[in-house]
C-alpha cells in the first residue's frame, strides 16, 4: 500500500476527544520522512531541502546512496486513530548537529516511535540515549527495506540494542500505510498502559 491521500479536509472529526503528540526519531536516513508522508490523512509538511556537496561530507550516505533531500526542521503530519483519539506526528531531523532542534521538539510529546536500520543499528544508541535522557518513553520499529534487514530475529535485535523487557520492538516498512500504523498503534498501546491517559484504539 503505497502513501496516504493528501486530503484537504483539515478539520477534525467531532468526537475526537483526545490529541496525542508524538515524535517520528531515528538516525539519519532511515525513513522518518516517508514514514511520516505514508500515515498522514493531510497534506504532510515536509522541510526537506536537496542536499549539497558540503553536507554529503558530513552526513554517512552508506545504505542510501540514493538519497538526495534531507530534513532540516521536521516532518508534521496527522492521522486519526479512532472516533476519539487523534495523533500529531512529529518527524525529526536526523543528523547529529540538529539533536538540540529534535530535543526542544519533545516538549509536549507523549512518546516516540524509533525508527531503525538493521544495517546501521548502532546509530541507533543515540537517538535512544536521548530519549532516554529526557524521560520520554519509546517503542522501537525496525524498518524492513530489503530482505537483508527482514531477515534478523527480532530476538536478537532487542538484545543488540539492550531495549528492556517492556519496550516494544516492532517491523514495519515505512513506505506502507498499515504496516506503519500498526507500528504507531504498538506505541500507544504502550503509553496506555504507562499513563492511561489515552482512549483504547
Amino acid at each position: 500500500m503505497g502513501s496516504a491521500p493528501a486530503s484537504d479536509d483539515v478539520y477534525l472529526g467531532p468526537g475526537v476527544r483526545t490529541a496525542v503528540k508524538l515524535l517520528i526519531v531515528g538516525h539519519f536516513a532511515v525513513g522518518k520522512t516517508t514514514f511520516v508522508g505514508a500515515l498522514s490523512e493531510i497534506r504532510p509538511l515536509r522541510t526537506e531541502e536537496v542536499m549539497t556537496e558540503a553536507g554529503a561530507r558530513l552526513d554517512d550516505l552508506a545504505g542510501s546512496r540514493e538519497k538526495t533531500t534531507t530534513t532540516v526542521a521536521l516532518d508534521f503530519g496527522r492521522l486519526t486513530l479512532s472516533d476519539a483519539l487523534v495523533l500529531y506526528l512529529f518527524g525529526t531531523p536526523g543528523q547529529h548537529r540538529f539533536t538540540e532542534v529534535w530535543k526542544d521538539m519533545t516538549s509536549g510529546a507523549l512518546g516516540a516511535l524509533v525508527l531503525a536500520d538493521t544495517r546501521r543499528l548502532s546509530e541507533s544508541f543515540d537517538v535512544m540515549g536521548v530519549l532516554e535522557e529526557l524521560g520520554l518513553p519509546y517503542a522501537v520499529a525496525l524498518n524492513d527495506f530489503d530482505a537483508a534487514s527482514a531477515a534478523h530475529d527480532l530476538d536478537e535485535v532487542r538484545e543488540a540494542l539492550d531495549l528492556l523487557p517492556s519496550t516494544p520492538l516492532v517491523r514495519c516498512d515505512a513506505r506502507d500505510r498499515v504496516s506503519s500504523t500498526e507500528a504507531l498503534i504498538a506505541l500507544v498501546e504502550y503509553l496506555m498502559t504507562r499513563s492511561g491517559e489515552l482512549e483504547p484504539v
